[in-house]
């Protein structure tokens, strides 16, 4: 692929993680209240239904300076933020996939639909358990049948299977992990989070072994960071329930992005 396709891709990507964005603003406020995904979007204050000119990604936002057009009232700078946010992770993704020797071929544009579907529910997900420490099932369960079609339909295309049992194999392997650590302790580990590590398996050990290791390994890392930092900033104590899903999803593309380049490091010191 020529440095002018891989910037196309970037771009493209980046615009329609906006798009994506403004949806899942709309995800993360209406999954966990049950409210149907199909309803026209509306100002949360004078339920005026929102025109399509003034729901267009972050500059909507800008131009109406943070306010409803209709009742003035204001609108969070979360909206904006989240569509920011997505069309950059979409960007990035789009960015380390471009560098891969069989970018542009049909293997590799599933690979990146896959991942790209990945870093959606990962924004979507990560707000939902902060906001209600909940990963719903009706993202967490229909990702499993997305990522599973996807990343089989890529390997098969490149005729090889061993990435498709690979998957298999890390898929079980951490879901068992997970469901382990629930049933010994329960008050520690929910079981949207035991779900969710299935489908970080499947994706992480289609990459590879490496991925999967670090990307189990650092979801616990930054959890403890993060637990520590509140301890020493004095904004929790020890009996703090902290959210996890949004650290696995942080481990899981640790191990996405890092995780074979860690591994090979580590055997070659380890070897030498």
């Amino acid at each position: 692929m020529s440095v002018a396709a891989q910037v196309f891709v970037i771009v493209v990507a980046g615009a329609l993680g906006l798009v994506v964005g403004s949806f899942l603003n709309v995800v993360v406020y209406r999954v966990p209240a049950g409210v149907s995904l199909l309803r026209a979007s509306a100002c949360p204050t004078c339920d005026v239904p929102i025109r399509w000119q003034q729901n267009v990604p972050v500059l909507s936002w800008v131009a109406l300076r943070g306010r409803c057009a209709h009742c003035g009232s204001a609108i969070s700078p979360r909206y904006p933020l989240v569509e920011a946010a997505t069309a950059l992770g979409f960007a990035l993704v789009a960015s380390v996939a471009v560098v891969v020797p069989q970018a542009g071929d049909a293997s590799w544009w599933l690979a990146l639909a896959a991942f790209l579907y990945l870093a959606a529910i990962t924004v979507a997900l990560a707000l939902i358990d902060v906001d209600v420490r909940r990963l719903p099932d009706g993202i967490v369960l229909p990702s499993y049948g997305v990522a599973i079609v996807l990343l089989a339909l890529s390997t098969l295309v490149g005729h090889d299977l061993w990435p498709i049992v690979r998957a298999t194999i890390g898929m079980a392997a951490l879901y068992t992990f997970y469901l382990l650590l629930r049933l010994i302790r329960p008050d520690g580990m929910g079981g949207g989070d035991v779900k969710l590590a299935g489908l970080l398996g499947w994706y992480l050990a289609w990459l590879g072994w490496g991925p999967l290791v670090v990307g189990a390994f650092t979801g616990f890392l930054w959890g403890g960071i993060f637990g520590v930092a509140l301890l020493l900033s004095r904004r929790g104590s020890r009996a703090s329930r902290i959210p996890f899903g949004p650290w696995m999803l942080l481990g899981a593309w640790t191990g996405i992005v890092v995780g074979a380049q860690l591994t090979r490091m580590y055997l070659g010191v380890y070897t030498s």
